[in-house]
């Protein structure tokens, strides 16, 4: 099933791609693809440097008479987000991606795909291989830990690669420049508690929120979708003022850039209550539904009973925990006033989770903004009303946005050559997700910056899947980029 994928055209892309789906490469566990990237460009002959910060840089020297033309860096990221369905049985730290071609597209079986960011890799890798292409010369930037903090792009000396124009390849939707792209700030808040005995007569539940799409916090951001936390938090404050719910343990969404898709917690209420409880988690879910009817179709509330905890969440941090968390600001917060139907300023409430042994529940916010004022202004909204419930609040983490230059030579230079080549003239966007453009350029600041790449829908999920026609026109694309660079 899986290496159907490497049949595909273009073969120099697909094959390199089903490769990396062979590899594990889930953030912050890299080693291997490393590994894998740096045996590549060795056994090509090519000048090979690993740096401090796990990034990879291959040189490849110009072809025939390419000589004086200015230099390319062409960038992605290693590393893959790891988001699977709860009923999958999968390791990304051990085990392959299962692919299938579904219709026009490629998808994961119940996993994320890691064409995010791995169809620009695998592309960078087909240039660096390729003795056939005509290109200036070329250098592979494989970034390190993009998804869960861009270390690799933060950790980039100055001096390491020669080249004019960055060409990001983390894009995704074909037919579209990026010339732009938001900043970010973690907001990392802590509730420490004290544990109590349960109540005597009580009856323990297993309180699951499931069924939801998740997504790209910044992509998918302005979708309407569920985010499960707040629906959590939603049900459990009002099931404690009807029904007496307790709270002993939370565990909610996974990864700060993913919008929670599911949250699970262990609850108990007096046997007095309990009828009364699944009638309102059944009234709620109801009536949730009806709210995200067109985004959220398949969400689930569900109690199922389960074994007694040792011990609760103390009332009074339990509160306030609660009106926090249904208080936080989430989703679109401002849309932009100079381009059309582009996402200003957001926040994901992605991960709420307790940890027995340290007494604490952690949750942990992405905020981001392509204006550094506003997503100041949210951190420090950010940090109000979780201060005023008591808790630890420390914003980390912060990265810039990347600004627009609508002068810029690579932009034009391709703008001609997408209309030439395709009929059409390429949209000129921003992009409300967290490109490492922003970082590198304030590390080599005269670089000349665009990024492009091919259509990838819902990544960040298991619903992650790129468009396979688009993929080739990616990479003709990039093939006629390469063959008309000026001229230093």
């Amino acid at each position: 099933m899986s290496n159907e994928i490497s049949k595909l055209t273009p073969n120099e892309v697909w094959g390199n791609f089903y490769q990396l789906t062979r590899i594990p490469r889930p953030s912050n566990h890299e080693d291997q693809i490393r590994q894998f990237i740096a045996d590549f460009g060795r056994n090509l002959g090519l000048e090979t440097i690993q740096d401090d910060a796990g990034n990879i840089i291959i040189r490849k020297p110009a072809t025939s008479g390419m000589e004086k033309r200015k230099g390319v860096i062409l960038q992605g990221h290693l590393d893959m987000v790891p988001q699977k369905n709860s009923d999958k049985d999968h390791d990304f730290t051990k085990d392959p991606i299962e692919t299938i071609i579904d219709g026009e597209w490629v998808r994961a079986n119940g996993t994320t795909l890691g064409a995010d960011n791995g169809i620009g890799v695998a592309a960078a890798m087909a240039v660096l291989e390729s003795e056939e292409l005509v290109h200036g010369p070329v250098e592979a930037l494989f970034t390190a830990t993009e998804e869960t903090g861009m270390d690799g792009a933060n950790g980039l000396g100055k001096g390491m690669l020669k080249g004019d124009i960055l060409i990001n390849m983390d894009s995704e939707d074909e037919g579209e420049l990026y010339v732009g792209c938001a900043g970010g700030e973690d907001a990392n808040v802590r509730f420490n508690y004290t544990e109590v005995p349960v109540p005597d007569e009580s009856i323990a539940f297993k309180l699951n929120v499931t069924g939801l799409k998740g997504g790209h916090s910044g992509l998918d951001i302005n979708l309407g979708r569920g985010n499960a936390n707040k629906i959590f938090f939603r049900v459990l404050k009002e099931a404690y003022k009807v029904c007496g719910l307790r709270l002993a343990s939370i565990n909610g969404g996974n990864l700060r850039n993913a919008i929670p898709r599911e949250a699970f917690g262990i609850v108990t209420v007096p046997y007095a209550t309990a009828d009364k409880l699944v009638g309102l988690i059944a009234g709620l879910t109801t009536v949730i539904k009806r709210e995200l009817t067109a985004t959220e179709p398949t969400m689930k509330i569900d109690l199922a009973k389960t074994e007694m905890p040792s011990g609760l969440i103390d009332e009074d941090t339990q509160t306030r925990l609660t009106h926090a968390v249904v208080a936080c600001p989430n989703g679109v917060i401002r849309m932009s006033d100079s381009m059309a139907g582009l996402v200003e300023t957001s926040t994901n409430l992605a991960i709420v989770k307790s940890d027995t042994e340290t007494k604490s529940v952690n949750i942990a916010c992405l905020m981001r903004s392509s204006v550094d004022s506003a997503k100041a202004e949210l951190g420090s909204r950010m940090e109000s009303v979780f201060s005023l419930a008591g808790a630890e609040v420390k914003l980390t983490g912060g990265y810039p946005g990347w600004k627009p230059d609508m002068d810029s030579p690579i932009l034009k230079t391709m703008q001609q050559l997408y209309q030439a080549k395709f009929g059409r003239i390429p949209e000129i966007k921003a992009i409300h997700a967290g490109l490492e453009c922003g970082i590198l350029g304030g590390t080599y600041p005269t670089w000349d910056m665009i990024s492009f790449g091919p259509t990838i829908r819902f990544p960040h999920s298991p619903d992650e899947k790129v468009n396979i026609e688009s993929v080739g026109k990616f990479w003709e694309f990039l093939v006629e980029t390469l063959k008309n660079i000026p001229a230093r």
